[in-house]
């Protein structure tokens, strides 16, 4: 009896499934079942991955000495993905899970190692890529450079590592680096740890060493903002729009603000700002949602 064959009374069995059972989920006769677990004669070729998806396993697994049946298919490709970490792998399990009509809490359990096996494999080839980028220097783009630094920043911080960053940009700063990237960075490792003291502290400083710098008022104004001294960020928001008028991000802070703090006039007028510059930008794509908040803001002056 050769492996095939073995393999097939072997995960039949192991399902708890009887040659009645199979034959009827393969709407075939039992006879056929039986046939096939002697040998003597085979599937078709047509059959294999309806055996293979009925006993949770592939078609590859049919011929291993080593195949283990699984309650179900999207179980044996989760397992499949665990061993290899190939995202293509991870979007066939999924696939299949979602396939699967009012999961057990069992396969739900499983689905939800499949997301943290992809997670991982997420985190990985992040900071593979950011690393990347770094290793190239700020020389053939510094703007790139100095946006994934930062953006390596907010990583850590995510997958709970801030202490890094501090560990990497306070002896940086501390040294007197003229570097403003670096004191940026310090300043949104402290924000993102909610440390407002040190993060002011270093934020004071900061505007002392680089005056009249477009980035560093946006991150003031919305330090300012994130420990509630908001009239106070208006200054730094306006101001770093007047430095670099092509620059958004600090007037959607504005209209963001204003419509916290149930300004709405003043809100849906900043909105009608933005659609405008992005008009003059070019950038008409993206003109739906200030003109949506802009009547979301004067719906409410109506209310």
């Amino acid at each position: 009896m050769d492996i095939f064959t073995k393999n097939l009374r072997r995960l039949r069995t192991a399902r708890s499934m009887t040659q009645e059972q199979t034959a009827q989920a393969l709407n075939i006769s039992p006879q056929t079942v039986s046939r096939w677990e002697c040998g003597t004669t085979a599937p078709d070729i047509s059959m294999l991955p309806r055996l293979a998806r009925l006993y949770g396993v592939t078609i590859d697994d049919l011929y291993r000495e080593s195949a283990v049946a699984y309650e179900n298919y999207a179980q044996r490709l989760a397992g499949i993905f665990e061993s290899t970490l190939q995202p293509e792998d991870f979007l066939n399990a999924d696939r299949e899970f979602r396939k699967l009509p009012n999961p057990p809490p069992r396969d739900l359990r499983l689905y939800g190692i499949l997301h943290q096996n992809m997670m991982y494999v997420c985190k990985t080839r992040a900071q593979e890529l950011f690393d990347r980028v770094l290793a190239m220097g700020p020389g053939p783009d510094p703007e790139t450079y100095w946006a994934t630094r930062r953006q390596k920043v907010y990583f850590r911080w995510e997958i709970g590592q801030n202490q890094a960053n501090i560990a990497e940009f306070l002896p940086l700063v501390e040294g007197g680096s003229t570097e403003l990237q670096d004191w940026l960075c310090l300043i949104q490792a402290y924000s993102l740890a909610q440390d407002y003291d040190r993060a002011w502290h270093w934020t004071t400083l900061a505007n002392a060493r680089f005056p009249e710098c477009a980035i560093l008022h946006i991150c003031t104004g919305d330090l300012l903002h994130a420990i509630g001294r908001q009239e106070e960020a208006f200054p730094h928001w306006h101001r770093a729009r007047e430095l670099e008028p092509d620059w958004l991000d600090a007037a959607w802070s504005i209209a963001e603000c204003h419509e916290e703090l149930g300004r709405f006039d003043q809100a849906a007028a900043a909105y009608d700002t933005i659609a405008s510059e992005l008009t003059r930008l070019g950038f008409t794509e993206e003109l739906a949602l200030p003109r949506q908040k802009a009547n979301l803001c004067r719906e409410q002056l109506t209310k």
